[in-house]
């Protein structure tokens, strides 16, 4: 796996036409790009398809979360986009239909999301959750391993303890990533890439701090050259 190749570029903006810009602006660097719901209906679909036929690695954040059969059957769909990553709901009958539903594509990876980024504790208590953050993320990680997905979506200050429950097992993709100095939004457990790197994370999820930098394709260098500084 290349530094590139650990970025994934969120191309969370407003249209198709301002996605394949900041595609065509930041070039070579740009080797893995996330679809997400901002995009997906208004020609994400059609771009993983493109972005997926140049080469690239494709990212697709749909979050499923419905009863087992009904993900089994939408990832069966979802199969013939070309993707590499899906993401789904880490409950043990969505896991299993996602991993029913992928069957033995080659390159279709399942991913289970965890907990938010953008949740804390008092979040949770909201929702009537009274467990920790890393032990709800360390039993959602184990239904994911236990359903044979291949990996999870994680914070970094919970990536440590994933690493070290499932050791390769399952692979650690790390949202809520800011560079030194960028603003969190609406973010709450944010950590740099170099940090989420040395956590244990695998790939790392960067959107506004590079698609609405001045100069997208410096800023995705950046970060490039901070992960593969990080990997030393």
């Amino acid at each position: 796996m290349t530094p590139e190749e650990r970025l994934i570029i969120a191309l969370d903006v407003a249209n198709a036409d301002k996605a394949r810009n900041i595609v065509d602006t930041i070039g070579d660097t740009g080797a893995f790009y996330k679809i997400g719901y901002q995009l997906m209906p208004i020609g994400g679909l059609e771009i993983a398809r493109d972005l997926s036929a140049q080469g690239k690695k494709i990212f697709l954040d749909f979050k499923f979360h419905d009863i087992g059969a009904t993900v089994e059957r939408g990832v069966e769909s979802v199969c013939k986009l070309g993707g590499d990553i899906l993401t789904v709901h880490a409950e043990p009958d969505v896991l299993a239909g996602a991993v029913q539903g992928r069957g033995d594509d080659p390159r279709l990876k399942i991913f289970a999301v965890t907990v938010l980024t953008s949740l804390d504790q008092a979040s949770l208590k909201k929702m009537g959750i009274a467990t920790p953050i890393g032990d709800l993320v360390l039993k959602r990680a184990e239904f994911a391993a236990e359903a044979g997905a291949d990996g999870v979506i994680a914070s970094a200050q919970e990536a440590a303890a994933i690493r070290e429950r499932f050791g390769d097992a399952l692979s650690i993709v790390t949202p809520g990533i800011r560079p030194t100095g960028a603003a969190a939004n609406d973010q709450k457990r944010v950590v740099t890439p170099a940090h989420a790197i040395k956590a244990g994370a695998d790939r790392l999820v960067v959107g506004r701090p590079v698609v609405a930098a001045p100069n997208p394709a410096a800023a995705a260098d950046n970060i490039v050259a901070e992960i593969t500084s990080a990997l030393a």
